[in-house]
């Protein structure tokens, strides 16, 4: 028998035939498996029960199932689909420019300009910045009396300070902005990978060619990032809508509900009114919505997964 012969059934005894499991790999992935589970899918699970449940804080009764009574509740509270409407608004109003602002940016860092090095540094700081901090720095600049934003109008003679955070008609858009600017690095920085790695090679053979700066990004460019910019854009969107610190800091919700999002809906049913149960049927609602979307991404990636 020569080695190589040795070797082949060596190695197919080794290797486990159709249908059977290799028990040892198991080991290998539950270190990263079990923080998975006792961390997202357990409480996940647990707060889909609670949804179903008349839990509430501070009484002694014990807790009943009532089935699908929060839900019925929920489909008549006018205040939360509100906020629902409210937190789609502020999810697109931020997704969209953030995406377009990001995508400028990224195109701008991907030039070999002097000091690049810096501008890409100074790029990501809202990125390393904790979401508290960043609604308390918003709060000094959109500060009615002593804001660097009305002091600025002021001077350029563009009318009177405004309280943009506590006004019905402002709150909203001043928030979207602070979001926008918070958010805006790590999109930049995904992008930017994705420019970094289409080869020079196309975009040098599409300007010998005659292509200009627009036709070399819609068919050399915009082709190699498109996976990235649809993956970002949907992470954005699920991030954006279930945001509550930086919305907390900035309003809590206020002026009357305008900017009052579904989490922060949720937040002060639970905490505040004591209402667990309710809450947790809030939470399984837009979890179910953020399935949907997801949903809807999968199948376009899987319809144009080989175009992309």
């Amino acid at each position: 028998m020569t080695l190589a012969t040795a070797t082949k059934r060596s190695a197919r005894k080794r290797a486990p035939g159709p249908g059977r499991t290799d028990h040892g790999a198991w080991f290998l992935v539950l270190p990263a498996l079990i923080p998975i589970l006792i961390l997202s899918v357990g409480p996940l699970l647990y707060g889909i029960a609670l949804a179903f449940t008349d839990s509430q804080s501070g009484r002694t009764e014990p807790t009943q199932w009532v089935g699908v009574l929060n839900f019925q509740d929920l489909l008549h509270d006018t205040l939360f689909w509100d906020s629902f409407r409210i937190g789609l608004l502020w999810a697109f109003g931020v997704t969209v420019p953030q995406f377009f602002l990001a995508l400028g940016l990224a195109l701008l860092l991907n030039q070999p300009l002097r000091m690049r090095w810096l501008a890409r540094a100074l790029a990501i700081i809202p990125w390393a910045m904790p979401e508290v901090v960043v609604g308390i720095m918003w709060r000094l600049v959109y500060h009615p009396d002593a804001g660097v934003l009305n002091e600025t109008l002021s001077n350029f003679g563009l009318g009177e300070g405004k309280d943009w955070l506590t006004g019905t008609a402002t709150a909203l858009f001043a928030v979207i902005v602070v979001g926008v600017w918070a958010g805006m690095p790590q999109t930049t920085v995904a992008l930017l990978a994705g420019l970094q790695n289409t080869p020079r090679e196309l975009h040098e053979a599409a300007a010998m060619d005659g292509a200009g700066a627009w036709r070399r990004f819609r068919t050399v460019t915009w082709p190699a990032i498109k996976p990235i910019a649809l993956a970002i854009t949907a992470l954005n969107f699920i991030w954006n809508f279930n945001s509550f610190a930086l919305v907390y800091v900035l309003t809590q919700g206020g002026p009357g509900g305008r900017t009052r999002l579904p989490m922060l809906f949720a937040y002060e049913e639970a905490f505040r009114y004591g209402q667990f149960g309710y809450a947790a049927a809030m939470g399984c609602v837009m979890v179910a919505v953020i399935s949907v979307i997801l949903a809807f991404y999968l199948v376009g990636r899987l319809k144009g997964g080989d175009e992309a």
